[in-house]
This record gives C-alpha cells, sequence and structure tokens, in this order.
C-alpha cells in the first residue's frame, strides 16, 4: 500500500485538516445521486481507495452502478480534483492489510451494525461496543466479511485552481485508449 496516515488526525504539510477527505458521489441502478464524505485511504496507479461496508447505501448503489465520481475541495488553498471512473472492489489480502492497520476501537466500530442500518437508540451503540470489546479483548478483531475496500479507477481527472475574476484554471485529463493521457484547457 501507498500508505495514508491510518487516523482521522491527518493533516497536510499545507497545513490543511484532514486533506484525504473526499466527496464520493455515486448512484443507485435507476440514476438516483447520493453523496457524502468518505476518507481517501490509499492511491497507486491503479485509483484511488476508500473502505466502507458493501451493505450500505453506498456500496449496494456501487454494486448497481459501478461509475462513481469523487472530488478534493482545499479551501485554503482554492484548489479542487475531481475524479471520475469506474469503482472495483479491492482483494480480501488488501482489505485485510488495511483493516488490520486500524486503531483497535476503529475495528470494533465496524462491528457495531450494518452501517446506515435503523438502530433503537445510542444505548445499543454502547451496549454492542461493551460487547465486542469483552469478545475481542485479548485477540485481534477480524475484518467483517462485508467491510470492503474500493478502488476508483479513473477515467477522468480535472484539476481546477481559483483565480481572480473568475479566471480559473482547469485542466482536465482523459485517458484514451492505451492507458495514455490526453490534457485539455476548459473555459473557467
Amino acid at each position: 500500500m501507498t500508505g495514508l496516515p491510518p487516523n482521522r488526525s491527518c493533516i497536510s504539510p499545507a497545513g490543511l485538516d484532514l486533506p484525504n477527505a473526499m466527496s464520493l458521489a455515486t448512484a443507485d441502478s435507476e440514476g438516483k445521486p447520493s453523496v457524502r464524505i468518505v476518507l481517501l485511504k490509499d492511491y497507486d496507479a491503479d485509483g484511488f481507495v476508500f473502505y466502507t461496508h458493501a451493505v450500505s447505501p453506498k456500496g449496494m448503489q456501487i454494486s448497481a452502478n459501478p461509475y462513481a465520481s469523487i472530488m478534493f475541495y482545499w479551501a485554503a488553498l482554492d484548489r479542487q480534483i475531481r475524479i471520475t471512473g469506474t469503482v472495483h472492489m479491492v482483494s480480501d489480502a488488501e482489505a485485510d492489510e488495511y483493516f488490520n492497520s486500524r486503531p483497535y476501537n476503529s475495528k470494533l466500530g465496524a462491528w457495531i451494525a450494518p452501517q446506515s442500518s435503523v438502530i433503537k437508540d445510542r444505548a445499543f451503540m454502547d451496549a454492542r461496543m461493551a460487547e465486542l470489546e469483552s469478545k475481542y479483548s485479548n485477540a485481534q478483531a477480524p475484518r467483517p466479511q462485508d467491510w470492503v475496500g474500493y478502488r476508483l479507477r479513473p477515467d477522468s481527472i480535472e484539476f481546477w485552481q481559483g483565480r481572480e475574476s473568475r479566471l480559473h484554471d482547469r485542466l482536465l485529463y482523459t485517458c484514451a485508449a492505451g492507458g495514455s493521457w490526453k490534457m485539455q484547457r476548459l473555459a473557467p
């Protein structure tokens, strides 16, 4: 793995808090869109990796329509990057490797309940966490089978740099046949 820090307190050299926070837009089989913030956890020549539950709304949408868009926005730098492409599950070995790098309580948190499922109250989560702490007190908590990683393989990447008078720089890279990239400048 390329290795972004496995914790939520990721601070970039530019002083940005959570520079790896990205908007993830997916759509269901009928084209109904949904967007939420997730954390980029790895990237390599094959794409950009994030983790979630396969049974969550985003996991179900990716299963039905494996095309998505991610966007990073850094207001302090007046920059954004938009990336679109196909989404594929990472291997179990890659998901296990990342899961095992997570803090203990984050591992247990993945077991609380299926993500986005309706729960009775906060007490349910607290009781479930206590149960999991007892169960895995002296053992490595395994990765839940439905907690998976996804890699977005880009087919387009747009870099946007804000400029005065709205004369922004926009550079669009699109993947051509054979894997080469074509760059075009877009009007602001």
